[in-house]
């Protein structure tokens, strides 16, 4: 059971847990051209005690479907995952700043393509729109002429995707925001970003202002990393815009603010973790796993002891947090670029690191719903 350093934060008055939260993981190695390779692949996600995947689908301007190899891979990680009991996300977003759906027909497109995928993949039933659109690495411009704009065209986008897979099917839960947890807000930095707390106030603004009658999202997704793999994941930000585990109250609150009294479900809507990643140091004898190993190692990593506690406190945080569905860790497997992400519960070569027998076993806690109480902080 989850003890110790995990259930710190829960203090003495009891409070209930929300209906259940399910573990995954945000990793694309099961999207592989054979299903054996992918089967092998979604195996490690399955023995460190997962039961969810996310896998991601890259839309391309003008792009309505998938590309035959592009599907071959999905539909493989899709059976992969049924195969090992997984539920999917799939979340469809753009490369890159460069390919920002800003006009009426690239939406259009988008949610064509997206809508695709849903025909193509029906065991998919959870799609993630976007990646991170308050960030001007995935959506420009976020400003102009010093006024926000990035949210109000993500909020078109979002209610045209919304629309195309309900019609697709009812029963689709379409996830909205994917937003990183910090950002700038100002419109004359050099690298322009917005804080997911104006973010969400400004995508409030833009829907009121269609007058739209029915719902964008299901779920609001965040990616509530910390600003550094050493800061305690349940640290809070009272008196910034930066929102992450820790700022659970301020996230429902502001979600509440911003869609009283619309169609558009607020304060209990569900809500998605869908990355969250501390990055632990590769060990020597494990280098020759990586490539670019010129490349300096990142000094952001801790131990794989470290990681583990935070990866255990995170889940036992987020697992007392009632609208909270989803937590998804960012990765099973290590990015084997040198210069890239750490955070895996394995190393490249797809050996377990130390800490994967904790978090696994955090995991079949949350699961079981074996954590014996929560704390009203965790509100």
């Amino acid at each position: 059971m989850l003890a110790g350093a995990a259930l710190a934060f829960a203090l003495s008055q009891p409070a209930s847990a929300g209906p259940g939260m399910l573990v995954g993981a945000a990793e694309d190695a099961p999207k592989q051209p054979d299903l054996v390779s992918a089967v092998g692949k979604m195996e490690l996600a399955r023995l460190s005690g997962l039961g969810a995947i996310r896998l991601t689908a890259q839309w391309q301007p003008g792009k309505i479907r998938p590309t035959r190899s592009e599907l071959a891979a999905l539909q493989n990680a899709t059976d992969a995952a049924a195969l090992n009991g997984m539920e999917v996300y799939l979340a469809v977003y753009q490369p890159g700043s460069r390919t920002t759906p800003r006009t009426a027909r690239a939406k259009r497109s988008f949610a064509a393509y997206t809508a695709s995928l849903a025909r193509s993949l029906p065991t998919v039933r959870r799609f993630i729109v976007g990646n991170e659109p308050n960030l001007n690495r995935f959506w420009m411009p976020q400003f102009r002429r010093g006024r926000s704009t990035a949210p109000a065209g993500y909020e078109a986008l979002l209610a045209r995707t919304y629309d195309a897979l309900k019609r697709v099917s009812p029963g689709i839960m379409v996830i909205g925001g994917a937003l990183s947890p910090r950002g700038g807000d100002d419109p004359h930095a050099l690298r322009q970003t917005h804080s997911p707390t104006r973010f969400i106030l400004e995508l409030s603004k833009a829907y009121r202002r269609t007058g739209r009658k029915r719902p964008i999202m299901d779920a609001f997704s965040l990616h509530p990393y910390p600003a550094f793999s050493k800061q305690p994941p349940g640290r809070r930000h009272p008196h910034s815009t930066t929102i992450t585990i820790g700022d659970y109250g301020k996230l429902t609150r502001l979600l509440g603010r911003a869609f009283r009294g619309t169609a558009q479900p607020g304060a209990r809507l569900p809500i998605v973790y869908a990355e969250f990643g501390v990055q632990s140091r590769i060990p020597p004898d494990k280098e020759s796993a990586y490539t670019n190993q010129d490349l300096p190692a990142s000094a952001d990593a801790v131990s794989e002891g470290l990681q583990a506690r935070y990866y255990r406190e995170a889940l036992a945080l987020a697992y007392c947090q009632p609208t909270v569905r989803a937590f998804l860790i960012f990765h099973v497997t290590d990015e084997a670029d040198h210069g890239r992400w750490q955070s895996g519960l394995y190393y490249a070569d797809d050996t377990p690191k130390s800490s994967l027998p904790a978090v696994r076993q955090a995991v079949m806690d949350v699961h079981s719903r074996r954590i014996a109480r929560c704390g009203t902080r965790a509100r």
